[in-house]
């Protein structure tokens, strides 16, 4: 009888960087195509042929060379159950990806009993790929430049609200979750808001450039390579009324020194659970 392989986190996160080269290929082509197919799916999200042909391409290559792990995909749900799950976002950003807006990715996590701990985000239009292993650090890369060293990543050392810059996603998505009034009072708190895009705003406060983000209607495939990144580069990732991991329909992260501010003001009904989070 064979023995199950055993594979380290380190050959994971090459297996990763592997797959999001596959990836690139396939949605660089299709990006500004003028023969893209798009369709509505059932939750009345659009999805492009380049969503089904780049999850494909990488559940292909996770038979092949993860054939016992379990996949979390956007486009064609779960196989498998493992403790060991990857999740696929084929491309984060889709509804940006169809009207030629750059700011699209594709996410690859591996989760470990439910616990992301590697994330890939590879943006081709943008020229640029972030990852992170547990214990590793997270790191960044010019994707245009040949034989170019990794960067690695570190969150801002921002420590008060007012001197914070933050991205909040979508209005209409803080409206619909009931919390739209917490996010106009934090706004009055900060010092700049924006409203990047999808990862992007994630990938911007892992290099240090914005020290909180935001957003609500989120599934674990939106989340869950986000997660390690952030994590790896010093900062804390939750939902927005502070759950750990990608698993509650929300996110909340920043560099840490402001985490527990921010919880506080978006969510002024936690009182004392506020510093019990906090003590943790």
């Amino acid at each position: 009888m064979t023995e199950p392989r055993i594979y380290t986190l380190s050959d994971d996160l090459q297996l990763g960087l592997a797959l999001a080269e596959a990836a690139d290929a396939i949605s660089s082509a299709r990006f500004t195509a003028l023969d893209l197919i798009v369709t509505t799916k059932p939750d009345r999200t659009p999805v492009t042929d380049a969503d089904q042909a780049v999850e494909r391409a990488i559940r292909a290559l996770l038979a092949e060379h993860r054939p016992d792990d379990g996949i979390l995909g956007e486009e064609f749900g779960t196989a498998g159950s493992t403790a060991r799950q990857w999740i696929i976002d084929p491309i984060d950003g889709t509804a940006g990806f169809l009207r030629g807006i750059p700011i699209w990715a594709t996410l690859i996590a591996l989760a470990v009993d439910g616990v992301p701990v590697l994330g890939v985000v590879s943006a081709p239009a943008l020229g640029k790929r972030w990852w992170a292993a547990a214990g590793s650090g997270a790191w960044s890369i010019d994707t245009t430049q040949a034989d170019v060293a990794p960067t690695r990543l570190r969150v801002s050392g921002i420590e008060t609200l007012a001197e914070a810059s933050i991205s909040y996603g979508s209005l209409q998505q803080w409206d619909q979750a009931g919390h739209l009034d917490e996010l106009v009072t934090l706004s009055r708190q900060v010092w700049r808001t924006r409203a990047y895009g999808d990862m992007w705003s994630y990938m911007l406060l892992a290099e240090g450039h914005l020290d909180v983000a935001g957003e609500f209607d989120l599934q674990p495939y939106d989340m869950a390579a986000l997660a390690p990144i952030v994590q790896e580069a010093g900062g804390t990732f939750t939902s927005v009324d502070g759950q750990p991991g990608p698993w509650h329909g929300s996110v909340l992260a920043t560099n840490g020194l402001l985490h527990a501010a921010t919880l506080a003001v978006l969510n002024p009904a936690l009182g004392s659970r506020q510093v019990s989070w906090r003590q943790n």
